[in-house]
């Protein structure tokens, strides 16, 4: 353990969110996202929902500020009629901590498969919530 670091982050978690650059992208996966099939680098956090873990990478992670949407999400596919809630949750914890934060972009769901195909790391939670799953661009710390 850590002072300052949510027990959320693994040392895996850890390990890959320092080797990111500028641009690179992590994929928070929902239970049902085929992390396994998909990933380049694949971090398991079985047991953790996406909200915790957005909020705790989030706390460590700065997003692109170049980036129009650093933000991505799986959108709904065209006629399902399931409004995801858990997007009302992203967003707030988002603004919290970054405030200059204006909206996701939202990604068909095969061009999100193909998009987290070419993301840096795949992290695979046990979150339930339909359309859980997120893309962040990672950022540059400014001195």
């Amino acid at each position: 353990m850590l002072k300052g670091i949510s027990p959320a982050i693994s040392p895996d978690l850890i390990k890959i969110l320092m080797e990111m650059g500028h641009g690179d992208e992590l994929v928070i996966a929902d239970g049902n996202f085929p992390s396994a099939s998909i990933a380049q680098r694949l971090v398991r956090a079985d047991g953790l929902g996406c909200t915790v873990l957005l909020d705790a990478i989030l706390n460590l992670f700065p997003l692109d500020q170049y980036a129009v949407n650093p933000v991505a999400l799986m959108a709904v596919v065209p006629d399902d009629p399931y409004q995801p809630v858990i997007w009302d949750e992203y967003r707030n914890i988002i603004k919290q901590l970054e405030p200059d934060f204006t909206d996701f972009d939202y990604v068909e769901r095969f061009a999100f498969y193909e998009r987290a195909r070419k993301a840096y790391a795949v992290l695979a939670t046990s979150e339930m919530a339909l359309y859980a799953n997120i893309i962040l661009k990672k950022g540059v710390i400014q001195s």
